[in-house]
């Protein structure tokens, strides 16, 4: 028979391993350990039907495990079972037969005498023979691996010196016997820590379903993540080290190899798992607070004696500990491994690549640990009633900056004496990313704390910072003495420093106090930090941007009407009209509107274009004006654009005691000659004929000042609300015109007379058209929004600006807000801000009648030359997402011809 490699073993005929006699302990329920079995044996886990997690199936669970009950407790056995089962699927570690009569073992060769302890020079065997020399000791030894290795030996003997001969640690020596300990003890850990990850708590979990049934999936993905991934990866380099250790105990010339192999393999696993854990340990804790069944649960899984009382956050914090740890007995065992030994070159890597793993895994675990308090933070705050407040907490990118507690010192008036007093109040102060937070802690029973938001949220694009240089000031505190009345004040130092909005400048302005100078200095550079990054964010993620083109500008001032090229600064005057007040380009019809003096005309576009370019002259483009309103009464204001398949105009026309509402179809007449020129007292008759009248004339409010354009309806503004009038049917507009919002029912019901009283106060700006079948009603300081009755919906909820806005346009998704200083971009569904625009003295020049008309022309501040402000026109356009497109293997001829490549 052919020589097998050390241990030296013979195997009798007939030999057999000896069954294991240990009873199963009733508490293996809690902790499971799959094993093969017939798939059609009956089973207490194939009714559960749950396949969400992988690598806990049920196909892979033990048909001899009780369920769990969360109605009464059981009582835990004595002592724990022994279990040696190997899961489905997983990798079998092979078991040498060890069991041999007395005549077949084998004697040691003649060499140093036992009772000497043998130094390193005197050792005349070389390693091989040395080790075939110790395998042949005794059977005990060997009878005593395998039961380690299947953990079955009592905890007190799992050394490597109880597990050898005193006589076979006689022939090493000191260093030696510390190495192979130091081995012993890797080999251990890696079967204690496969045992830790074997044994957590998912399959009584899925069979018992403490948590609801609808959050079960997510929840074990959220708190296991791929912690099966993780085991199965130590499953095989526990087995390579177990076979390792079957064929060269008691004496292991090197683990490294298996080592080196292993890590290299399990990185990207612990990485994912390792920057997941703060948010796995917070979910846990979080059921742990809010759901008892869950928190009986895990009592129950802490009886079993495998688990020796530890918690679940125990257990999931092994793969977090588990690489520093093998790095301490890696380089335990490089300090005591001869210099000649390989392993002096190789350990020294694998340290190498653990420590630069480990260390570079903390950034991820910081972020994750912030991710984990803001959403803390945000499970805490609570709102003021009736504001609808969209922060965009739930974007991925959101992040708390930093938080801590300050103090503000509130000024009081005492209604007798009107003496104005002061007290001071702490505050919490939340810095995200995109939105400071003023928030005052309130502690509630069951150990919850809720933050209360006690002024409007400031984002960032708003945030200004004031001064952190003032002197400290005194604040006065009352000593608690265990006394009935307090008499007794303390006095400490508090750091002030200011912060305001940019808008209102002074009404929300904060003077805050930080407890010392360095809390105050780690303030400013937070805050300047994020100001620095949201505006570096904003500047390079743009959702509407100034654009410039060459295509032709017409400009209205007091002295006539300019146009002239967008990309240049050369007008021309092409019309001697006097302050126009509006202009509208029509390019599909060839048709320029300009409103002057009351007066509504109309000119062809063509000649504009020309007039600019020099081509033609002023009194050319005189002769195409049309009077198209203006004859029958003074013109308001007027918009116009396509509405459906129609080419409108809408007016509001003042009378004597009334104002009207008026609409005109613009008729194609197609090219030909230009008409005569119609001057303004041969055109009382009506207005041209391409202009034809569409319904009738409506009575509207005299306060009216603008129109919104709906799908067959048009909201005329005024100071009271908007009304929708119906050009087609104007009896039932002059009658009973509907206003909206309606608010009936407001006096007994507080969150709608609260919405009441606040648009009761603001100015209408117009209608915005959103999904469900709402309408969001547009004011200067406030929105709401209305179903297609004109009721308010969503509880009578309210959105607030940051600025007073003067006029708003509607393009896509978007709303924007134009107010003196700032142009607001805002989510037409949520009201959520998504940018701001800072513009000195920004105007709304310009905008079409319907969002499908995608020009949006502003006018601000410009230069200035001479002592003269010069505005500057700039038009905003909806920016889109950059993204890099494949790169196509299909050579372009003459690419990169102009470089010189």
């Amino acid at each position: 028979m052919a020589r097998r490699p050390h241990p030296h073993v013979a195997i009798p005929p007939g030999a057999a391993p000896p069954t294991n006699p240990s009873p199963t302990s009733p508490w293996s329920s809690y902790l499971l350990q799959s094993s093969t079995h017939d798939p059609s044996t009956s089973s207490i886990y194939t009714d559960s039907g749950y396949s969400g997690y992988s690598g806990y199936t049920p196909s892979q669970i033990s048909p001899l495990a009780p369920r769990i009950s969360l109605d009464a407790p059981s009582r835990p056995a004595s002592r724990a079972s022994s279990y040696t089962e190997q899961e489905a699927g997983r990798i079998r570690f092979p078991e040498p037969q060890l069991y041999r009569s007395s005549s077949q073992r084998a004697s040691l060769r003649p060499g140093p005498s036992l009772a000497h302890r043998a130094t390193r020079s005197e050792l005349t065997f070389a390693p091989t023979e040395l080790s075939e020399e110790l395998s042949g000791l005794t059977l005990e030894s060997e009878e005593d691996l395998r039961r380690f290795q299947a953990g079955e030996l009592p905890e007190n003997d799992q050394e490597w010196y109880k597990l050898v001969p005193p006589s076979a640690r006689e022939v090493l020596d000191k260093g030696e016997v510390t190495r192979q300990s130091i081995l012993f003890e890797i080999i251990k850990s890696e079967r204690d820590y496969v045992n830790d990850l074997t044994l957590v708590f998912i399959e009584p979990l899925l069979n018992t379903s403490p948590v609801p049934h609808h959050r079960l999936q997510g929840f074990v993905k959220e708190v296991f993540y791929n912690l099966d991934e993780i085991r199965e990866q130590h499953e095989r380099m526990l087995g390579a080290l177990f076979q390792k250790q079957r064929e060269f105990h008691p004496l292991i010339d090197s683990v490294a190899e298996i080592v080196m192999k292993h890590v290299l393999q399990f990185m990207s696993p612990y990485e994912d798992y390792i920057k997941h854990y703060p948010i796995a340990g917070a979910r846990h804790r979080a059921e742990m607070k809010r759901n008892s069944r869950y928190q009986y649960f895990t009592q129950q899984c802490m009886h079993d004696p495998r688990v020796r009382k530890r918690d679940l956050i125990t257990f999931l914090s092994r793969p977090v500990t588990r690489l520093p740890r093998l790095c301490l007995l890696l380089d335990n065992a490089k300090e005591h491994t001869a210099p000649d030994h390989p392993d002096q070159e190789t350990l020294p890597i694998i340290l190498e690549i653990l420590k630069t793993f480990v260390k570079s895994t903390q950034p991820g675990i910081a972020a994750a640990e912030d991710k984990v308090k803001f959403w803390e933070l945000c499970e805490s705050l609570s709102y003021q009633k009736g504001e609808i407040l969209d922060l965009d907490l739930y974007d991925e990118k959101r992040t708390l900056v930093y938080s801590g507690p300050l103090g503000r010192r509130w000024n009081e008036k005492m209604s007798q004496l009107e003496v104005p007093t002061y007290r001071w109040i702490d505050l919490h102060v939340a810095l995200l990313d995109n939105y400071l937070l003023l928030l005052k802690p309130e502690n509630r029973p069951g150990g919850v704390t809720k933050r209360s938001v006690v002024s409007r949220p400031i984002p960032l694009e708003y945030l200004r910072l004031g001064s952190f240089s003032d002197p400290p000031e005194k604040r006065k505190e009352q000593v608690d003495d265990g006394a009935l009345f307090h008499f007794r004040s303390n006095y400490r130092d508090v750091w002030p420093f200011t912060i305001y909005h940019a808008y209102e400048k002074s009404r929300r302005r904060y003077t805050l106090f930080a407890n010392s100078e360095t809390v105050r200095e780690r303030w400013r550079c937070a805050l300047t930090d994020a100001l620095a990054v949201r505006n570096a964010q904003q500047e390079s993620n743009m959702t509407w941007a100034a654009s410039g083109g060459k295509s032709f500008l017409v400009v209205g001032c007091a002295s006539g009407v300019y146009a002239g090229l967008r990309s240049e600064f050369d007008y021309t005057k092409v019309l001697h009209l006097s302050n126009p007040t509006s202009m509208v380009a029509l390019p599909e019809l060839n048709k320029l509107l300009i409103l002057s003096d009351h007066y509504l005309y109309a000119y062809s576009l063509d000649l504009v274009a020309r007039a600019t370019a020099g081509q033609s002259t002023t009194e050319a483009l005189e002769t195409t004006r049309q009077v198209v309103a203006g004859h029958d009464g003074s013109v308001l204001f007027f918009r116009a654009g396509k509405i459906g398949n129609r080419n409108m105009i809408m007016y509001a026309s003042k009378r004597i005691l009334q104002v009207f509402f008026y609409a005109i179809e613009i008729v194609s007449t197609g090219d030909g000659p230009i008409s005569p020129r119609r001057s303004i007292s041969n055109s009382h008759s009506g207005a041209p004929s391409n202009y034809r009248p569409f319904g009738e004339p409506i009575p509207i409010p005299k306060d009216s000042h603008d129109f919104t354009a709906l799908h067959t309806r048009i909201g005329v503004c005024h100071d009271r609300g908007i009304t929708i009038v119906d050009p087609t049917n104007p009896s039932a507009s002059g009658t009973n015109p509907a206003v909206i919002p309606k608010f009936g029912g407001a006096d007994s019901s507080p969150p709608l007379y609260a919405l009441k009283s606040r648009c009761q106060d603001a100015k209408p700006l117009g209608l915005v058209r959103c999904l469900n079948e709402e309408i969001l009603v547009v004011y200067d300081e406030v929105g709401c929004y209305i179903d297609k009755h004109g009721v308010p919906s969503r509880s009578a909820g309210y959105l607030r600006w940051e600025a007073k806005a003067s006029a708003f346009a509607h393009r896509g998704d978007h709303i924007l807000l134009f107010s003196p200083e700032f142009i607001e971009v805002r989510t037409v569904q949520t009201g959520k801000l998504v940018q701001v625009v800072d513009f000195p003295d920004v105007r709304l020049a310009y905008q079409g009648l319907l969002p499908t008309d995608r020009t949006v022309l502003v006018a601000c501040r410009g230069r200035s030359e001479r002592g003269v402000v010069i505005d500057k026109i700039v038009e905003l356009v909806e920016t889109s997402e950059i993204t890099t497109p494949r790169a196509s293997a299909v050579s372009i001829p003459g690419l990169w011809d102009e470089w010189d490549m």
